[in-house]
């Protein structure tokens, strides 16, 4: 028989906007090939590989910081002969198959909410799945349910104080930009021509 706690409920991943800013990633990388990795992406002076290294990072903290609560302020090291892509997948469903609990996180010396990290940690990886695709030639845009949800949230978890290094000075999206067209250019991105 179980205690009861005041802990809150475990939220699953698989519904809100992390969990569909990851599938959209993993969509993403399945167009990459190995002959792609050198490919120049939406990200100033990163090829794909290295992007896809990034995300694979960014994919590891989430995990930590939502699944237990604290994240290293180094990220693990690559393994040898380490495939990008089967990188980002692991990594990925690793994050999809753990449970949020929504309380505080660990970052160094910082404390924030899980919600908040989730919230971010979408961000992260509804974009960078935007740079694979446009870096891979398929130019898959997000979502645009996914994207008008984090165009909400984008004003707190990326004001304009907080902006640099981490983002570029946003651009003007057309007049009829969809959603997704408008979140990236809201992140200083321009689609690959």
């Amino acid at each position: 028989m179980h205690e009861p706690t005041n802990a809150p409920p475990p939220v699953l991943l698989d519904g809100g906007p992390l969990g569909r800013a990851i599938g959209f990633a993993l969509t993403s990388v399945q167009a990459v090939t190995p002959d792609m990795l050198a490919r120049r992406t939406p990200c100033e002076s990163w090829d794909l590989e290295m992007l896809l290294l990034h995300l694979r990072d960014s994919l590891a903290a989430l995990h930590d910081g939502i699944g237990h609560g604290r994240v290293g302020m180094a990220p693990e090291p690559p393994a040898p002969e380490e495939d990008p892509v089967s990188a980002v997948r692991v990594r990925a469903v690793r994050l999809l198959r753990a449970s949020v609990s929504p309380a505080r996180v660990d970052i160094g010396d910082r404390l924030l909410c899980g919600e908040q990290m989730a919230a971010a940690g979408a961000i992260e990886v509804a974009v960078h799945g935007w740079d694979i695709a446009q870096a891979s030639g398929r130019r898959t845009p997000i979502p645009p349910e996914l994207a008008d949800e984090l165009l909400r949230i984008c004003p707190l978890v990326v004001p304009d104080s907080q902006r640099h290094p981490l983002f570029a000075e946003p651009v003007e999206p057309a007049p009829d930009a969809a959603p997704g067209d408008r979140l990236v250019a809201f992140l200083g991105r321009r689609s690959l021509r």
